[in-house]
């Protein structure tokens, strides 16, 4: 995949496929460690140990959709190009955590990609879920949290027109705020405030 952020998506439905309410997706880019970190976890219904072992293997799925299992392989593949590597913690009834670091000045690491259109992605999906984004760069923050947002929205869905595209600014504002700040801290606390 030519951007990591298809990685993330790719890791975040299969865990809507497994039931996932909740998937947390944590980036950490630090210039001075030379890694970038990205780990995606969620609360769905988890992996035997055998299975966390058979879904690195590129010919093995549990979906009915297709014949290969490509997704997980092709991340670890990624990661170890760049001197980094996978780890995949799963545990039956409790979730998944997918841990993938990068060299961050790696010739040959993917570009992080559209993150605020993975993420529209996930929430616009067909299965309800709460994301909770967190993106470091060095010392500025970006995070968001779908279940705040819900939480003040009441019982206005995520995807109506108007909450959607807040959303969607929201994020393209937060991460560009990540790369264009030049010192100093930034932490954003989302709070959806004149959606009505």
């Amino acid at each position: 995949m030519r951007e990591l952020s298809l990685h993330v998506l790719d890791v975040a439905e299969n865990a809507l496929e497994a039931g996932a309410s909740r998937i947390q997706i944590r980036i950490d880019e630090s210039a001075e460690a030379d890694l970038l970190r990205v780990e995606i976890a969620d609360n769905g219904r988890g992996m035997s140990k055998e299975l966390v072992r058979n879904v690195l293997d590129p010919f093995y799925t549990t979906r009915k959709t297709r014949h290969v299992g490509l997704g997980l392989p092709l991340f670890r593949d990624a990661a170890r190009r760049c001197d980094g590597d996978l780890v995949l913690r799963s545990e039956p009834r409790k979730g998944t955590v997918v841990n993938a670091t990068f060299r961050l000045s790696h010739i040959d690491r993917a570009p992080l990609g559209d993150m605020p259109s993975a993420l529209m992605a996930l929430l616009l999906s067909e299965h309800p879920v709460d994301v909770a984004y967190h993106h470091r760069v060095g010392v500025h923050e970006f995070q968001l949290d779908t279940a705040e947002i819900r939480k003040e929205l009441g019982g206005v869905p995520l995807n109506h027109p108007r909450i959607r595209d807040w959303i969607f600014k929201e994020l393209r504002e937060g991460e560009a705020g990540l790369y264009s700040s030049v010192s100093g801290s930034v932490s954003v606390s989302v709070e959806p405030s004149g959606t009505e």
